[in-house]
C-alpha cells in the first residue's frame, strides 16, 4: 500500500494535528514546509493532502477534511501586523512571503476597517528589517508569537482578534485539502483521530517544543491554551464563506465558492 504523501506546515501550531500520524509511516508520509510552500506541493501534486491556508482552496479542485482546521476566535497571538506608526498612517506594508491567507486577511482589515488601502510588498520574515523599510510589517507564526514588540518599540494588532472584533466569527486559518480521491474516509477519520491525540498532549507538545526553555514553555501552553481551536463546524464555514466575499472585494481572487467537505456524511461532521 502506497503511503499517503502529507504536506503539514512547520510551525507550533500544527504539531497537535500531526501528532498521531508522526508513528504511521506504513499509511502516512509526512513533511514540513511553511504555509505558501505547502499549498505549491498540493497545487503540484507533488503531495496527496496539503495542510494549506484557506484561501488556497480557491486556487484548486479540492475537498477538505471534515471537522479539523487551525482557527482561532478573538485573539490568534501567532498572526499579527507589528506597526511603528498609528494605524491610520499606515502607507507601506510588508508581508511575510510564508502565508497567503494571512496577506489576504490585512488587506481585508485595513480596506473594511480602516479605510486603508497602501502599498504593499512581500519580503522575507525578518521583522526588524521588515520594519526598517515599511510603517508597518505582517508576520506569521512561530516568528510572530514569540516577537517582542516593547523591545522594537512597536505596536502589534492581532489578526484574529481584529477580524473577531470586526464580524463576529472565528477565523479559519488553514485546513486539510486534496483531491476528493486522496482524502476517503479512512484518511479524513485519521486526520481526526491525530488531532485529538494531538489535542490531548498539547502540554507534552509545549514541553518538548520549548527543549528546556521554561519562558518557550509557557508561551506554548498559553498559546494552545487561550488561542489555537482545531475544530471545524457550521460558524467556522460561515467564516470562511465571508472571508472569501471579502477576498473577491479587495481583488485578491476573482470569485468564491462554499468549501466543499470530503465525503458524503462530511457535512455532518462535528468539530
Amino acid at each position: 500500500m502506497t503511503p499517503t504523501r502529507i504536506g503539514a506546515v512547520s510551525y507550533l501550531n500544527t504539531l497537535p494535528l500531526v501528532y498521531g500520524l508522526r508513528d504511521d509511516a506504513g499509511h502516512f508520509q509526512l513533511r514540513f514546509d511553511v504555509p505558501s510552500h505547502c499549498a505549491a506541493l498540493l497545487h503540484d501534486g507533488a503531495v496527496d493532502v496539503g495542510l494549506i491556508p484557506s484561501i488556497e482552496f480557491l486556487r484548486g479542485d479540492y475537498v477538505v477534511a471534515p471537522g479539523v482546521s487551525i482557527a482561532s476566535e478573538g485573539p490568534v497571538a501567532s498572526v499579527a501586523l507589528f506597526a511603528r506608526v498609528p494605524v491610520e498612517s499606515i502607507r507601506r506594508v510588508a508581508l511575510d512571503t510564508s502565508s497567503r491567507t494571512s496577506a489576504t486577511l490585512v488587506r481585508i482589515l485595513l480596506a473594511e476597517r480602516y479605510g486603508l488601502a497602501p502599498v504593499f510588498e512581500a519580503q522575507a520574515p525578518d521583522l526588524p528589517a521588515m520594519l526598517a523599510g515599511h510603517d508597518a510589517a505582517l508576520v506569521i507564526g512561530d516568528n510572530a508569537l514569540y516577537a517582542d514588540p516593547a523591545r522594537l518599540g512597536v505596536r502589534k494588532i492581532d489578526l484574529g482578534e481584529q477580524w473577531t472584533a470586526h464580524t463576529g466569527l472565528p477565523f479559519v486559518w488553514a485546513f486539510w485539502a486534496g483531491r476528493a480521491e486522496a482524502l476517503s474516509p479512512p484518511v479524513c477519520e485519521a486526520l481526526r483521530a491525530s488531532r485529538d491525540r494531538g489535542v490531548e498532549a498539547c502540554d507534552d507538545i509545549a514541553a518538548s517544543y520549548a527543549a528546556g526553555d521554561a519562558h518557550r514553555e509557557a508561551v506554548a501552553r498559553r498559546y494552545f491554551r487561550e488561542n489555537m481551536k482545531y475544530g471545524l463546524d457550521e460558524r467556522h464555514r460561515a467564516a470562511i464563506d465571508r472571508f472569501y466575499r471579502s477576498a473577491v472585494a479587495v481583488g485578491v481572487v476573482p470569485a468564491a465558492r462554499p468549501v466543499r467537505l470530503a465525503g458524503a456524511s462530511a457535512a455532518r461532521a462535528e468539530a
